[in-house]
Formats: C-alpha cells, sequence, structure tokens
C-alpha cells in the first residue's frame, strides 16, 4: 500500500492490462485487509479515495478472494466500504427482461 498515483496507474496498466483512464474504479486492499486505495480517473485528472480502518477489516465477496482481480458492482463496493458482511446479505430475485 505504499503505492501512489504513479505505481497504481503502472500496476492497472502492465500488471492488470487495464486502461487506467477508462472512468473504472481500480479498488486495492492491503493483504491485512484494513486499508483500501480507489485509484480513478476522473476526467482530467486522476484522483484517488484511501481509508484505514481503525478496527475491523474489509471484506471482499468469498467468490471471487482466489481471483487476483475481479470486477465489482457498485453496491457491493459500498458494501466493502461500509462493512456490510457479504454472507449475510441475499440478493432477491428480480424481473429480468427478455
Amino acid at each position: 500500500m505504499r503505492k501512489g498515483f504513479n505505481g497504481l496507474f503502472g500496476l492497472v496498466k502492465r500488471d492488470m492490462n487495464l486502461n487506467p483512464l477508462s472512468g473504472h474504479l481500480y479498488v486495492f486492499i492491503n493483504g491485512e485487509r484494513n486499508l483500501i486505495k480507489v485509484l480513478y480517473w476522473d476526467g482530467d485528472g486522476l484522483a484517488m479515495f484511501y481509508k484505514r480502518l481503525e478496527r475491523g477489516t474489509f471484506k471482499r465477496p468469498t467468490a471471487r478472494l482466489s481471483a487476483p482481480n475481479s470486477e465489482l458492482l457498485t453496491e457491493e463496493l459500498y458494501m466493502i466500504l461500509r462493512g456490510i458482511d457479504f454472507e449475510k446479505t441475499k440478493k432477491r430475485r428480480r424481473y429480468l427482461p427478455r
């Protein structure tokens, strides 16, 4: 978690083979899961959100724990940041258009 704008930009571009200027949010969580950084391009520059927990840990969806990177829904990122446990939540069935 020592990397700043340039280091995270390089990780996204080189290691993840993604475009950091796409407007997507790139989320990084440390091994202890008490620090999180979110890197994004806001149209005219890079921006970074950084949060350190004083107690507790951030929790990723368990279905994706072994993946080096994965795509999250906006709601999932919100739940990670707010400390909502994925194991105890259940998405209700909704109408699916044909």
